[in-house]
């Protein structure tokens, strides 16, 4: 039976999982005009979400597509979305999927935009990868803009560092960060991998235990938590990089002296989360297992029992004991699915309200319907594509990522 008790309004599903009461954010557009809430480029009437139709189209145009198409679903995404993917997973096990899959002409991405361009990186030139609706996007991702990284780069070599830094950029990042990231030498990692891809950086400028530096984007979290709590480094060693303020808010000393140097950037999902959320659970649930995300603040990892990526938690989640009680920091929808896959343990929500994502559930059925039906009439919608020189570079700091050991 999957419970939770932390919650104030709350919403009982089929199988006794307990939901977080809706937050303001869940109510956005209402009042306006819905039609101008549901993204940009759609060159066509979108299905009515109401349409009693729907999911018997969505079949339809799934079987006409056939073998022609490949849909992938992010772990974030609605059920009415996963119940039509051929693979689900997180951001990288899916664009992996994609480049395995040379016979699909299309790429159907129901994520996010950078997850869209790393799999149109790593996919042949004869391959279309789709993006169900454009404004799907990525809000850590937009926190790192390629001309603040530039102007940042720039600042570093005034100070004289960059012969000793390495850029290491997690895989919810733009194509054009990774670009940037092969051109000077650093790698892409994976929240299941930063331990092993900054311990590389370090090593091509003298090791952890040396005088070396990571610039670390997008995601000022995962790479604290990484550096400090698998590493060994210290809090001391981290410094936060903001692009909005001269010098990124540092001074010259500051920066020379600093291992770690953190984009300002954090998944607006995950640093919901609070040190809070989890003593009230201790106190709820006696025995509880806490097991968040690492994009979460360095207090919440810290407080937590176990952390790891998206995959471990589902394997955690596996193999837990029957009757073990737990509480997950990560997206609503993934836990939820969790809850609804082990009705023999109780599984808490660590938040008090609803932690969507908001831009992953833009995709919803609706937009992947009218997808599929234009691609099955011959018409290709909302392809990425990335600029060749960037795609070119990225391919660079992916294919670094790729050569690192134990992925």
């Amino acid at each position: 039976m999957a419970v939770s008790t932390l919650l104030n309004e709350t919403t009982t599903t089929s199988n006794g999982f307990v939901e977080p009461a809706a937050s303001p954010l869940l109510l956005l557009g209402q009042g306006r005009d819905l039609a101008s809430e549901r993204g940009v480029e759609c060159t066509g009437a979108l299905p009515a979400p109401s349409d009693p139709d729907l999911v018997e189209r969505a079949r339809a145009a799934r079987a006409a597509l056939g073998g022609r198409a490949f849909v992938l679903g992010h772990h974030y995404q609605r059920d009415e979305v996963i119940d039509f993917a051929d693979v689900t997973g997180d951001s990288f096990k899916l664009a992996r999927e994609a480049a395995a899959r040379p016979e699909a002409e299309f790429v159907i991405f129901c994520g996010v935009h950078f997850m869209a361009e790393s799999a149109d990186i790593l996919t042949s030139d004869a391959q279309q990868v789709v993006l169900p609706d454009l404004a799907a996007g990525c809000s850590m991702a937009d926190m790192a803009a390629i001309g603040q990284v530039e102007e940042a780069w720039a600042t570093l070599s005034d100070v004289g560092i960059t012969g000793d830094t390495v850029p290491v950029t997690y895989m919810n990042s733009s194509a054009a960060i990774k670009a940037f990231t092969g051109r000077h030498g650093g790698t892409v990692c994976t929240s299941s991998n930063a331990q092993v891809a900054l311990r590389w950086a370090f090593d091509q400028v003298g090791g952890v235990d040396g005088t070396g530096k990571v610039l670390f984007l997008p995601d000022q979290h995962l790479g604290r938590n990484t550096a400090v709590q698998q590493l060994g480094l210290s809090l001391d060693d981290c410094v936060v990089y903001d692009p909005r303020k001269p010098m990124g808010g540092l001074t010259e000393a500051q920066l020379r002296d600093a291992r770690m140097i953190l984009w300002r950037g954090h998944c607006s999902v995950h640093g919901r989360f609070s040190e809070r959320n989890v003593t009230e659970i201790r106190a709820k649930a006696p025995g509880v297992n806490v097991l968040v995300h690492p994009e979460c603040k360095h207090e919440v990892v810290t407080a937590a029992d176990m952390v790891g990526s998206t995959e471990y938690i589902i394997r955690a989640l596996d193999a837990a004991e029957p009757g073990s009680t737990w509480a997950i920091g990560t997206e609503l929808n993934l836990v939820r699915r969790l809850a609804k896959a082990h009705p023999d343990k109780q599984v808490h929500y660590l938040d008090s309200t609803v932690c969507f994502c908001s831009t992953m559930n833009r995709i919803d059925l609706p937009h992947l319907v009218w997808a599929m039906e234009s691609l099955a009439d011959g018409r290709t919608v909302n392809r990425i594509v990335v600029d060749p020189d960037d795609a070119h570079w990225a391919r660079v700091a992916l294919d670094q990522m790729l050569a690192l050991p134990g992925l």
